[in-house]
């Protein structure tokens, strides 16, 4: 049982989406686990054993303890029955908290359909008399968090304040050396920096030096109005 499980399409994209936030969140404590729906290749400058390799290392320096691929088919993604019930099982075994998902508006083909993978995942992992993996559950709650690939910007729920593991954020990024600066160091510079200018606009509007958004497609409620005490 974890208390958040963040949802990849390819590994390197939960460290750009929400490395920060995983980062922070087991920096204080909280037990987090990543599951990536595909091994990412074939990329241009990268292989099989390279991207497990740069995801061993990125996942070293957030701090990962439980990170699986499920081996569903790079480029080709598609929403099926089966796809569902890999994610679901997982969700099953881990019984999460909280979920982060892609959101499902994107550029890439993939990573829409990871998004409708694994929220439609979220409601097969509670159904009863069947042969999958693990005991029924329904994980409680969900927040999409969002790659780079699309133009634009739906507005999100809320900013996480990221200032405490945006280093780690950053570090982890760099570890996909074939994603990032294969293909050139000043390419993956001006990544970099495209990351940490989207990390700085939104922390700076909620008043921290770095943030990532979240958006919730479900009514929000708190018990307490405490954490804005501390503001």
């Amino acid at each position: 049982m974890v208390d958040f499980l963040a949802v990849g399409t390819h590994p390197d994209d939960v460290e750009i989406g929400l490395g920060g936030t995983l980062a922070t969140l087991i920096g204080r404590g909280s037990s987090c686990a990543v599951v990536d729906l595909t091994n990412g290749e074939p990329t241009p400058y990268g292989s099989t054993q390279t991207r497990a390799a740069e995801t061993e290392k990125a996942s070293a320096i957030i701090g990962l303890k439980h990170r699986v691929m499920l081996g569903l088919p790079n480029r080709w993604l598609t929403d099926t029955a089966e796809a569902r019930v890999k994610v679901a099982e997982a969700y099953r075994t881990l019984r999460p908290k909280v979920l982060f998902l892609p959101h499902w508006e994107d550029a890439h083909p993939d990573h829409v359909q990871s998004s409708h993978i694994s929220q439609a995942a979220r409601f097969v992992s509670k159904y009863t008399k069947t042969d999958m993996a693990g005991e029924p559950f329904y994980p409680p709650h969900v927040f999409y968090y969002f790659c780079c690939h699309l133009k634009k910007q739906a507005a999100p729920s809320l900013v996480f304040d990221v200032s405490d593991g945006f280093e780690k954020k950053i570090r982890a990024v760099r570890a996909y050396h074939s994603q990032f600066f294969a293909g050139g160091a000043d390419k993956g510079e001006d990544f970099i920096g495209r990351l940490e200018a989207r990390a700085a606009y939104f922390g700076g509007m909620v008043g921290a030096r770095y943030g990532e958004p979240f958006l919730s497609d479900e009514m929000l409620g708190v018990r307490s109005f405490d954490a804005f005490l501390h503001d």
